[in-house]
């Protein structure tokens, strides 16, 4: 137990209706999932932190859990981070090379010129993601140490975020006992888990479709081309059900979960569901169609506005193997064959691959994100090291460290 609990690596899902911690063991063979803890969360709103009490409640609950099932105590979390406030920032970088042999020197200058942009007081940088490296005209280049060339330039993909927001993240996690490894932009890691290197390559478009928020990310040739949130999630369609079919948001919940589907097509003429009332009034019984015509508009107008997005990123015709929707929201029924509509590409439900262990249960677009922080941190974790202790406040000033972390994934 104690060889397997070094390698343990805990991925901690801070979600808008859930907290997800999943605990898995990094092997010869990949990752196994050992252990996993859910709680309700009730101290966020649309991915933001808003109760930090509560918060704190719910990741300890979720916290236990996982340590019960695995075996082991947990320390040490990689925690996801989104939110309205993120945002996705294409830059790029020249320098001249040195001794004319691109050295790791070169590569870390080049990268510093590259995110060398102005960024508000209020914000900071969360991740600085490669896209590709430019020799002397010569493009499309991912390792370019000990090429040779007199001219370098680096194109990156820069996430920010309100230094607030990930603050009450990390200072949540340090209240519940746990030391945060770092924090990881939440359809980054959904990415990691779901999508696979053919589809990253001929170009993808990833939905993470949450409670409280929708994330983004397009990838084409291996590398993340942009990322956006929009502040539209499953919370409206529950709140939708409760306000057109007059019953408590628990149970608008439970409907949604157990009879929704948001295509007519799919529907019997003759499907009925139970509908609780309010203020102690008998139950009703309703068509499904009903429930269907709550759901259906406004998942269509989710859709919209991430193909709004497609089409502000540019990338619409970069997109070939279409999209992949994931997260606790898909699992609706319909939610495929509607998006084929909307976006006129293949669609497909995303799930966790490529993992061991507790497989039957993870196997649901709801844990993709918490999976996907896990295999982040095996591919980042190697010889890494953190402070005992890691505060609120250190977490934000580690912009080297990041890039020291990335030369070593990355080469």
């Amino acid at each position: 137990m104690s060889a397997r609990r070094d390698n343990l690596i805990v991925g901690l899902d801070i979600g808008t209706t859930k907290i997800c911690a999943i605990v898995g063991n990094h092997t010869e063979d990949g990752i196994e999932i050992v252990g996993i803890g859910t709680s309700p969360s009730s101290g966020l709103r649309k991915g933001v932190v808003i109760n930090i009490e509560s918060t704190v409640t719910s990741i300890k609950k979720a916290i236990e859990e996982a340590e019960l099932m695995a075996g082991c105590e947990i320390k040490s979390v990689y925690a996801g981070i989104a939110g309205g406030h993120i945002k996705g920032i294409n830059s790029q970088g020249v320098i001249a090379i040195k001794n004319r042999e691109v050295s790791q020197e070169d590569v870390k200058r080049v990268i510093d010129a590259a995110k060398a942009i102005a960024i508000p007081m209020d914000r900071e940088v969360i991740h600085i993601l490669p896209q590709e490296f430019i020799i002397d005209e010569q493009d499309g280049i991912r390792e370019p140490l000990g090429m040779s060339g007199v001219r370098l330039e680096a194109k990156v993909h820069i996430v920010t975020g309100a230094v607030a927001s990930a603050q009450n993240i990390v200072k949540s996690c340090n209240r519940a006992g746990l030391d945060v490894a770092d924090i990881v932009l939440e359809q980054l890691a959904s990415s990691e888990a779901v999508l696979s290197a053919d589809e990253k390559e001929l170009g993808v478009c990833l939905v993470d479709i949450g409670g409280g928020t929708t994330d983004i990310a397009i990838f084409c040739d291996g590398a993340i081309k942009y990322t956006s949130v929009i502040s539209l999630g499953g919370n409206q369609l529950t709140n939708d059900i409760a306000v057109g079919l007059r019953t408590p948001f628990a149970e608008a919940e439970k409907i949604k979960r157990n009879q929704g589907c948001c295509l007519s097509a799919l529907v019997g003429k003759d499907e009925k569901i139970e509908v609780p009332s309010v203020g102690g009034r008998k139950p009703r019984e309703l068509s499904r169609n009903v429930l269907c015509e709550i759901l259906g508009p406004r998942v269509e107008e989710l859709f919209s506005l991430v193909n709004r997005e497609i089409i502000k990123s540019g990338l619409e015709d970069s997109i070939a193997s279409g999209v992949v929707i994931t997260g606790g929201s898909s699992i609706l029924e319909g939610m495929p064959e509607l998006a084929e509509q909307i976006f006129n590409l293949p669609v497909r439900r995303g799930l966790p691959q490529k993992i061991g262990g507790l497989t039957d249960v993870v196997n649901s677009p709801v844990y993709s994100t918490g999976v996907g922080l896990i295999v982040y941190g095996s591919r980042n974790q190697g010889p890494r090291e953190f402070p005992a202790t890691k505060s609120e406040d250190s977490i934000f000033n580690t912009t080297t460290r990041r890039m020291k972390s990335w030369f070593k994934e990355f080469f």
